[in-house]
This record gives C-alpha cells, sequence and structure tokens, in this order.
C-alpha cells in the first residue's frame, strides 16, 4: 500500500496531462460510469472499485482529486491550475461543465497554507452563482504527500 500513495499523487497530477477518457460502457438503469484511458489511473481505480464519475440521472459525482505538492519550478497555485483543468475535462466528458456545479467538498491537510491558492484558480472556473462549498480540514489524504483532496457534483447541462 506506501507503494500506491506516491503512484496515486502522480497519476492524479498527470492526469491534467492525459487524454480525455471514454465512458466504460456500465450501465445499470440511469447510472454511468466515466473512467480513464489512461493504462495506470484506470487500473488504481479499477483495483479500489472507484469510477472517475458517475453520472445518475441528471446529477454528476466526481471522485476526489489530490492536488500538491507543486512539482520543482512550480506555485502551489500552477499546480492547482492543472488539477482544475483535468477536473473540467471530467465534468466535460460527463456532459457537464463548471457553470454546472451545485456542491464543491475540499479536503485540506493545512487550510490556511492551501486555501488562497485554491480560492484563487477555483474562482477563474466558478462564477456566479455560485454553488455551495465546504471546506474540511483534515489530517492527511490517502496520498502523505497530497495538500488538497477536491469532490464535485454537478448537473448535467441542460440542452
Amino acid at each position: 500500500m506506501m507503494t500506491m500513495r506516491p503512484k496515486l499523487l502522480a497519476a492524479a497530477l498527470a492526469l491534467g496531462l492525459a487524454a480525455p477518457a471514454l465512458a466504460d460502457g456500465h450501465e445499470a438503469g440511469s447510472k454511468h460510469t466515466i473512467m480513464p484511458e489512461d493504462e495506470g489511473a484506470r487500473a488504481f481505480m479499477e483495483q479500489f472499485g472507484f469510477s472517475e464519475a458517475v453520472i445518475h440521472g441528471d446529477t454528476v459525482y466526481l471522485s476526489g482529486v489530490i492536488l500538491g505538492p507543486a512539482p520543482e519550478g512550480m506555485t502551489r497555485e500552477e499546480a492547482y491550475e492543472r488539477s482544475f483543468q483535468y477536473l473540467g475535462t471530467v465534468l466535460e466528458r460527463a456532459g457537464s461543465s463548471w457553470d454546472d456545479v451545485i456542491d464543491i467538498t475540499t479536503y485540506h491537510v493545512d487550510i490556511d497554507a492551501s486555501m488562497p491558492a485554491l480560492a484563487a484558480v477555483k474562482n477563474r472556473y466558478v462564477k456566479a452563482p455560485f454553488p455551495a462549498w465546504t471546506a474540511i480540514d483534515v489530517d492527511r489524504l490517502y496520498a502523505a504527500e497530497g495538500e488538497v483532496e477536491i469532490k464535485i457534483t454537478a448537473r448535467v447541462t441542460p440542452m
């Protein structure tokens, strides 16, 4: 398990640069799942039994994405920007957008250190009318070196 933590963080950070994924075809009623095309990220999610996102009815539920720490030569805000770009691609593949986000939950291992950069990046993507947002300070994330985990709920973009 210890060797998976750095891989999870690397996968989470690298996913922002990965090609978009397609739905995996697992449907049950109105439930539809989105999985990454990246083989390593997909294998990790399959090993632990979760999807990148689930669409149920007109609601999209994104699994948490771990942010940070910033790679050498990159600011925390730049690193968070990559994660928000990735989250935007997941929303898009699920038939949603940043305009459709209704709830954001963030988990912070140091809320005072991470909140200014996170809020600055979030505010470039999320505009009024604002979604609900709950920020929670925690002892640690699954990836021990992670700084923030973001979980999003959105509606499917109305046609």
